[in-house]
């Protein structure tokens, strides 16, 4: 193992911020073979505050020296005006994968077994549902999550269609297509799943002409952002039974407040932002923490970077 040093032969020195910040962290930190500093002495900065993009501002305003920084989400979305080309700047990219491609499974195969319905039901009721084994599947985005969920639904023979920004084969998928033909991924499928970066272009990604062009028997599963959802416009094809159903484990407004129709939408099913509860997670992100430390001391390429011009 190459030890975390410098190009100065010094063990690299990394602040936690901000204060408060999981004491699992520093601990990553030192498994990664460096040095916990304040921020004054630091090169490096593993910021563990998931929201506070105004204090982690005001951290680098006061530290042009930080060179590095390591944000503890997948999503930036929040941090990405701070996003620039004179620091690196990494991110949980592809740490949660397998645990929010292991919900999205689970919630297409309730929502296409008519699990939701049945677990409303009050009394004994006919049979439902769809097969997963050799239905279409199509997937927005083309990152750590659709990479895992791919091979999950491999055993299930299912034709999946991948729509991302570069288009590239991918092991086990039968088509991808570009960004800009998402609309022609969407007749057809009998699941969609979306698993993407929010970004300005995505944004409402799905409306209310997406949601014509599906199938009247479809499910739409949501394990990435609720902003990629124009939620009036889902609620209204639900309520018209134009939608087999959608299983959304985000929702714009987050949370869900209790009065909204979604929640009295027999349609619907939705999870409160589990893709990766707390417990899932921070084995995860320690492992990636220490790894990028390591990679940082060595001087070696770090995982999960962010591109500040694609915005994840």
């Amino acid at each position: 193992m190459v030890s975390p040093a410098s190009a100065h032969g010094q063990v690299a020195r990394v602040a936690v911020g901000p204060s408060g910040s999981p004491p699992w962290m520093v601990d990553a930190v030192h498994a990664g073979g460096a040095q916990v500093v304040d921020v004054a002495h630091a090169t490096g900065l593993v910021w563990g505050h998931p929201h506070d993009a105004d204090g982690l501002a005001a951290v680098l305003d006061g530290a042009p020296h930080i060179d590095w920084v390591q944000l503890p989400f997948a999503g930036v979305e929040r941090f990405i005006h701070l996003v620039d080309h004179d620091r690196r700047w990494t991110c949980g990219k592809g740490v949660y994968a397998e645990p929010v491609a292991e919900l999205a499974l689970a919630l297409g195969m309730a929502g296409l077994r008519g699990v939701g319905h049945y677990a409303r039901a009050a009394s004994w009721s006919g049979p439902r549902g769809r097969n997963l084994h050799g239905a279409r599947v199509t997937i927005a985005g083309g990152g750590g999550i659709t990479a895992s969920l791919v091979r999950m639904l491999a055993p299930f023979g299912s034709h999946v269609t991948v729509v991302r920004n570069r288009v590239q084969a991918m092991d086990g998928v039968d088509d991808v297509l570009a960004a800009d033909r998402f609309a022609d991924a969407l007749p057809g499928a009998d699941l969609v799943v979306l698993a993407l970066a929010l970004t300005p272009e995505t944004v409402g990604l799905v409306g209310a002409e997406e949601l014509a062009m599906m199938e009247p028997h479809a499910w739409l599963v949501n394990v990435a952002r609720g902003r990629h959802v124009v939620t009036d416009d889902l609620v209204e094809a639900l309520a018209q039974e134009r939608l087999g159903g959608a299983a959304l484990d985000v929702t714009d407004p987050e949370p869900l407040p209790p009065d909204h129709p979604l929640w009295r939408e027999p349609r619907c099913i939705i999870t409160p932002h589990v893709g990766n509860t707390p417990e899932m997670a921070q084995p995860l992100l320690y492992e990636r923490i220490a790894a990028n430390v390591r990679r940082y001391g060595a001087g070696e390429l770090l995982i999960g970077g962010i591109d500040p011009d694609a915005g994840y």
